[in-house]
């Protein structure tokens, strides 16, 4: 792995790769989000974006910057969905074999659309053993380049597109809300933000039942947390990386936490008012805004809606489950 920190022009680079491959997603508005907090939403939407969620930006930009001695013989990755499915279309479209290391009881969505990008899928279960040293394992095997779903530059410079966009569209943002899994779009986005509007302070979001992200930022000490128990299947991260870490310290403002309940209340929200279907990692950064108690809203702020790779059934009993039919 290429080891070295991620700057804005990594970012413009990988804008240039994903040109006319990836989808420049829409961003959308709400006017009662807008009275309520007497501030201006924009909301970017990557559930739009191919493979449902961000995580194409960065796995496209990681293959296609391969040698092709690595091309030729594939590459392997760990990931709960959204890097799976990623990885396995970019590696369709640049002709790349893709070896997808997938928990057991991943959602079955996000299993069949993996399956269906031509991956090969090695399950596990993540109570017996850390997709982390399988990966080593099987790498070692089978001679195969690991691109883990986060803690790489080329992850990170390709997730950080998605907030030049949003930037670049709507122009001046007082705040940006990003959630936060292992790191990668919240790092790539901050950088961004950092270099487009230094004032912008930039926030990621995080599950409170995975709150590692949070703890290693306040403490400068990083934490992990195995196996975290939330409905945000990709804030399941154990923890931040040895690229993403010295990079959040550096350039995101604060970090907050929301509850299963702010999680599912702002999907519902986003499902039904917005016409958005989005997936519970998908809203965690519009949960902020759902919680029992908001912060204080500037005037322009951004939110990312990371995803949309959710089962109908599974979030209409989420809705059920809260009380929210």
């Amino acid at each position: 792995m290429p080891d070295h920190s991620v700057t804005y022009p990594d970012i413009e680079a990988a804008a240039e790769r994903l040109a006319g491959a990836a989808h420049v997603t829409p961003i959308h508005t709400s006017r009662s989000l807008d009275e309520r907090f007497d501030s201006r939403f924009f909301f970017k939407c990557e559930n739009f974006q191919r493979a449902g969620a961000f995580k194409f930006r960065g796995a496209y930009n990681a293959l296609a910057q391969l040698s092709e001695d690595e091309r030729r013989r594939g590459v392997l990755t760990y990931s709960s969905g959204n890097h799976a499915q990623a990885l396995s279309l970019a590696g369709r479209m640049l002709g790349i074999a893709t070896t997808i290391i997938m928990p057991s009881d991943a959602p079955r969505v996000k299993l069949e659309a993996t399956r269906g990008y031509g991956a090969e899928i090695i399950p596990y279960d993540r109570e017996q053993v850390t997709r982390e040293a399988l990966a080593e394992e099987i790498a070692a095997d089978r001679a195969l380049p690991l691109i883990p779903p986060y803690d790489h530059p080329h992850i990170v410079a390709g997730q950080g597109t998605a907030a030049r966009e949003l930037i670049e569209s709507v122009g001046e943002l007082d705040l940006l809300l990003v959630c936060c899994g292992g790191g990668g779009l919240l790092s790539g986005s901050a950088v961004a933000a950092r270099t487009l509007l230094p004032r912008c302070r930039v926030v990621g979001v995080e599950p409170s039942a995975a709150d590692d992200a949070a703890r290693s930022f306040r403490t400068g000490i990083l934490h992990a947390i195995k196996n975290p128990d939330t409905i945000a299947d990709g804030a399941r991260t154990p923890s931040l990386g040895r690229i993403t870490f010295p990079l959040i310290l550096e350039h995101v403002d604060e970090m907050i936490t929301v509850d299963e309940e702010a999680i599912v209340r702002a999907m519902h929200f986003l499902w039904q008012r917005m016409k958005l279907v989005v997936e519970p990692t998908g809203a965690v950064a519009a949960a902020v805004l759902f919680s029992d108690d908001p912060p204080e809203l500037p005037g322009r702020v951004g939110v990312v809606v990371s995803g949309g790779n959710v089962e109908m059934r599974a979030a209409a009993d989420l809705f059920r489950s809260f009380g929210l039919e």
